[in-house]
């Protein structure tokens, strides 16, 4: 097999791997830096091997050594999204095997994309700031020079000196604290990460946190504004972690605790190993987003311990991801919810792919990323068109048993490693090696490398769809006469799940008039739904959809106060296509833009057709 090129990565991890990185930091948060270095356990892969390239992006390299012996080190030409890449000259050439120490010393810079650095007034508890780190995809090389690339895995300790009324966590096993020898204002943090993993699973924050014990292997950290409404809501998490233990097999990574962040988080959630990050706006108070927490558990199999080996095969993280999401679903609720929960997934789908464009070959399974940004990649694709591939499979192979047997044997194979589209092909052709028929009738280059929709709909199980569907067609077919009908009782048996899914079927809808919306509000009450999904992602958007105007302040008001980029970025396209406010909207979104996460700033940046320069992020 040819070797494999990551076109999102400068790093020659063909020719020599990371094995262990030892970390140390100094949180600087009055210049917004970190200060410090890396120490690379680097083995030659080859014989007479002079020199090695990491992966670098706006970092400040003041010395590197060798094994303790000084090194020749330049920096190459800066590449837009990849970065600039470090060349480091070896005092002696390496032998195949041979293992290395090589000692960086830099900083950061103040506009790292892994980092977001916030105000005491960002924060719950106003008095102290905080950071936190994303970085997903490849964002890690803003925060340490590495081979960022997921081919590469190794393991990692870490020191972090932090302010003493802060409290630091990482990615990692926490190995105890004291104060910094240095400087006795400040403590000094450490951890441990036995278990190999990518470079974007190193994590980072700091703040003033607290935790509250849910489990015999769980924590959750936050603000302490927070942590007991976390608590609560996330009080399932070794139910989930056990469910999902049977479904893949052991859980490695010994702790599993969860992190709620400040309101800008821009992603629901992120599996970094032993510290799951979520977004607070995932404390509705009725623990139905608890998907979210299936997810992110999931991933300490598919994506962390079985990971991408570069970013065009991002759905074998995700497609699986989900599909073992869905299965947890399955044991815990019901096959039905399961159903449910996939067909919600195809809407998602249905509505990124209208998104990008079905021409569009990022809408590809296995998309081509040379000189694209991991960023603007991103989408429910490789989620949902993933995850309806492995139903495909599943249902063309005999059912839920049999293929999750196969889930669980690929993570056995390939457990501790980076995989390909291919291999994962290679190996499903070996363990249904008696089933090979099928598996050729099967449309693989319309799956993986055609854009658009996948080349066939599963046929889901409609039980709990059924409400939502008929309740949808009742508003759209209503006349005037007909809006005295509705009422509360029609969403009473309704879980928060299928008030969502009904929200959703209106959105593919043509808008309703504005009259059928005011009375939907008099008589269930949307706006006073605490479920961010409910009221924000799927209520709003269909108000501002029919141009209400009383909802527009409402959704200004969602799209700035949080940053979860689910939210934010199509309300903010919603609010831009209501040509009476598209004015204000880019004005909006210029005054917030500050205080947004670096990404979540690019990228709606984009979708409102604002100039958007990196410069711009702070």
């Amino acid at each position: 097999m040819a070797a494999v090129v990551d076109p999102c990565s400068f790093s020659s991890f063909s020719s020599c791997v990371t094995r262990h990185l030892n970390l140390y930091f100094h949180v600087d948060f009055d210049s917004h830096i970190l200060r410090g270095d890396v120490a690379l356990t680097v083995e030659a892969l080859e014989d007479k091997l002079p020199s090695m390239i990491l992966d670098t992006k706006d970092l400040k390299i003041s010395k590197v050594t060798v094994n303790d012996q000084d090194a020749k080190f330049s920096l190459g030409t800066k590449h837009n999204i990849k970065g600039t890449p470090l060349e480091i000259t070896f005092p002696f050439e390496l032998s195949r095997g041979q293992q290395v120490i090589i000692k960086i010393s830099y900083e950061t810079s103040p506009k790292a994309f892994a980092l977001q650095w916030l105000t005491p007034q960002q924060t719950a508890g106003k008095k102290h700031p905080y950071l936190f780190s994303q970085c997903q995809a490849t964002h890690c090389r803003t925060m340490l020079p590495c081979q960022d690339t997921p081919s590469i895995k190794h393991t990692y300790y870490a020191k972090v000196s932090v302010p003493k009324e802060l409290v630091a966590v990482m990615s990692a096993i926490r190995d105890g604290q004291e104060e910094d020898p240095h400087d006795n204002n400040r403590m000094i943090y450490r951890f441990r990460q036995p278990v190999v993993m990518p470079s974007y699973l190193i994590a980072i924050v700091v703040g003033a946190l607290e935790s509250r014990n849910i489990g015999p292997r769980t924590n959750i950290w936050s603000e302490k504004e927070l942590v007991d409404l976390g608590a609560f809501e996330f009080s399932e998490t070794e139910t989930m972690l056990k469910t999902a233990e049977h479904l893949a097999g052991p859980y490695v990574w010994g702790q599993y605790d969860l992190l709620v962040l400040p309101p800008s988080f821009p992603y629901g959630g992120m599996e970094n190993p032993c510290l799951t990050f979520v977004t607070p706006t995932l404390l509705a108070g009725d623990r139905s987003l608890s998907n979210v927490i299936a997810h992110e558990i999931s991933h300490s199999w598919t994506g962390n311990l079985v990971t991408n080996k570069t970013w065009e095969h991002f759905w074998l993280n995700e497609g699986h991801t989900v599909y073992l999401e869905r299965m947890i679903a399955a044991q815990m609720v019901n096959e039905h919810f399961r159903q449910f929960k996939a067909m919600g997934g195809w809407k998602e789908l249905q509505e990124s792919i209208h998104t990008f464009g079905d021409k569009n070959p990022l809408t590809n399974l296995v998309p081509n990323l040379h000189e694209v940004d991991t960023d603007e990649a991103f989408s429910s694709v490789p989620y949902e068109k993933g995850f309806a591939l492995l139903y495909h499979l599943e249902e063309q192979l005999g059912g839920p048993e049999i293929f999750m047997g196969f889930v669980r044997s690929y993570i056995q194979m390939f457990a501790y490693k980076s995989v390909t589209s291919e291999e994962w092909k290679a190996y499903l052709y070996t363990y249904f090696k008696d089933k090979v028929d099928i598996l050729n009738k099967v449309d693989w280059n319309g799956w993986m490398h055609t854009p658009g929709m996948p080349p066939v709909k599963p046929q889901y199980d409609t039980t709990l769809a059924d409400a939502c569907i008929d309740l949808c067609q009742r508003w759209i077919k209503a006349k005037e006469s007909d809006l005295c009908s509705f009422s509360p009782a029609d969403m009473e048996k309704m879980s928060s799940h299928q008030k969502i899914e009904f929200l959703a079927l209106l959105l593919q809808e043509n808008p309703i008039p504005l009259s059928h919306l005011k009375r939907m509000q008099e008589v269930y009450d949307l706006n006073a739904v605490k479920n961010s999904e409910i009221r924000f992602r799927q209520w709003l958007r269909v108000c501002i959809r029919a141009k209400w105007e009383d909802a527009v302040p409402l959704a200004f008001q969602m799209a700035t106060e949080q940053g979860r980029m689910k939210f934010t970025r199509p309300l903010f396209r919603e609010l831009y296509n209501f040509e009476k406010y598209r004015e204000q909207t880019t004005n909006t979104f210029i005054k917030c833009r500050a205080s947004m996460h670096p990404v979540t700033a690019m990228l709606v940046a984009k979708d409102l057709k604002v100039n958007s320069t990196a410069s711009t992020h702070l």
